[in-house]
């Protein structure tokens, strides 16, 4: 009768961990399909990030925002630099 009870108790603690272990996986596929889409959201930000600083979309911003202007070669003088400067 003893060694019925204790058969009992070892299946019914490995019936309890395989159970936690079914959960366990289905959190981790979960969690990885979180991370998968947030990978993705990732790059698509860093992309947006990467068009909004690109020279064109700046030069554009800044004509229309600031009134600037690319300067033509008249208008641009080379400084040079003081003794201290280096």
């Amino acid at each position: 009768m003893l060694w019925l009870v204790l058969f009992l108790g070892v299946a019914v603690a490995v019936n309890a961990r395989q159970a936690s272990a079914v959960q366990l996986a289905e959190q981790v596929g979960k969690l990885r399909e979180q991370r998968t889409a947030l990978e993705a959201e990732q790059a698509a930000l860093e992309r947006e990030i990467r068009l909004a600083t690109s020279r064109k979309v700046l030069g554009q911003r800044a004509e229309s925002e600031l009134g600037l202007h690319q300067p033509a070669n008249g208008e641009l003088q080379v400084l040079p630099l003081g003794p201290g400067a280096r």
